[in-house]
């Protein structure tokens, strides 16, 4: 909600700034819900969100050995992750019938947002270990982050703050309607 200079009392010292408030975004940032420790049952929530529905727990779809979800933080409206089913945090350590099932699920998640956001090009990637940038570094999960022309503007580079035109119910409903 943007809001004027006569409603922001409170909001620190007057300047001529619009101010677009994202209180959601402190759960991220404080770290809220994040595993603890590096064993599955640690509160990982990779672990907990197979167990919830899909609408609830923002999966796209399922498969044998992974699954795919919306980022409950997303960079782009779309972007998804692509997480095995077992706590298990490297590349290395995955097993055969997971590698294949995550590049198939990596590979769908792609045809998936072109048909139903229209996305012109993706990052795809994995952060492993903390110190690589993993949010949640015990559970191996793969980003597919879909991009358009001109989706960086001044919000996220002046501003600090990413525009998000959809719901995530809503963005997940309209992925795993195209997934089927």
């Amino acid at each position: 909600m943007l809001l004027g200079m006569h409603d922001q009392a409170g909001a620190g010292s007057p300047d001529n700034f619009e101010r677009l408030w994202t209180p959601h975004r402190m759960a991220y940032i404080k770290g809220e819900n994040k595993p603890t420790s590096t064993g599955p049952g640690d509160g990982c929530p990779f672990d907990a969100i197979p167990k919830m529905s899909d609408e609830e727990g923002l999966i796209v779809a399922r498969g044998e050995t992974v699954y795919a979800v919306l980022n409950l933080y997303p960079y782009n409206s779309g972007h998804l992750m692509v997480v095995p089913y077992r706590h298990v945090a490297d590349y290395a350590e995955l097993q055969p019938a997971e590698l294949v099932e995550l590049g198939q699920f990596t590979q769908k998640s792609l045809g998936v947002l072109r048909k139903a956001s229209g996305a012109q090009g993706f990052n795809v990637g994995m952060n492993l270990g903390q110190v690589a940038g993993a949010g949640i570094a015990a559970h191996l999960h793969q980003h597919v982050v879909p991009r358009w022309g001109g989706d960086t503007n001044f919000m996220p580079v002046v501003g600090q703050t990413k525009v998000l035109p959809q719901l995530l119910r809503d963005t997940r409903q309209l992925l795993a309607d195209a997934w089927t």
